[in-house]
């Protein structure tokens, strides 16, 4: 029986954990530009293993396309693990650093009264900027933006999506995943 994929496109998100070697995270890239995809966000670091990095990758699309760039990426030689993060079933983050202008005393007591009720920190105070440090779910950093963008944004720079899976669940304990990995690399 044909698995039947839900042809609506949202955003999914990707954890891979990938052999810490020069050149693994434009290999992984270049295999989503190849196949056409436009990564939305990518993150990428060390974990807890040694030798071993996360990319975390948030893509717009189908769950066909998803499940389809997910195997491709299993069968990349450096690539260790593959899984695909529900949202509901995972905890997504991201980082992002707000300078903002602020022209007078009370535009600056407004960002920091705006500031204080999202539980941002003020981590530069300039003569006419403060800037803003959030760490938050999309719509709680992209809700903040949207109030100091009435003040003047001067910049800002934003991490990617970081993302984990809720309780006990990880990424290594997939033992189907395990098996998936020995078998069908590329050797290119």
């Amino acid at each position: 029986m044909k698995k039947e994929f839900d042809t609506q496109k949202k955003l999914y998100t990707l954890a891979i954990l990938v052999q810490d070697i020069p050149g693994v995270l434009s290999q992984v890239a270049r295999l989503f530009s190849r196949k056409g995809y436009n990564i939305e966000s990518i993150v990428s670091g060390e974990t807890d293993k040694p030798g071993t990095t996360r990319i975390t990758i948030v893509i717009l699309g189908d769950e066909l396309m998803v499940n389809q760039i997910a195997a491709q990426c299993r069968k990349l030689i450096p690539v260790q693990a593959v899984k695909i993060l529900e949202e509901a079933e995972s905890i997504q983050r991201e980082f992002a650093l707000i300078k903002v202008k602020t022209a007078d005393r009370n535009a600056r007591d407004e960002v920091i009264q705006i500031s204080n009720l999202f539980r941002a920190n003020i981590i530069d105070v300039g003569r006419d900027t403060l800037t803003v440090a959030i760490f938050g779910d999309k719509d709680k950093t992209g809700a903040l933006i949207a109030l100091l963008e009435d003040f003047g944004i001067l910049e800002i720079a934003k991490t990617g999506t970081l993302a984990i899976e809720r309780g006990r669940s990880t990424i290594y304990d997939d033992n189907k995943l395990k098996e998936e990995y020995n078998y069908g690399k590329n050797v290119l």
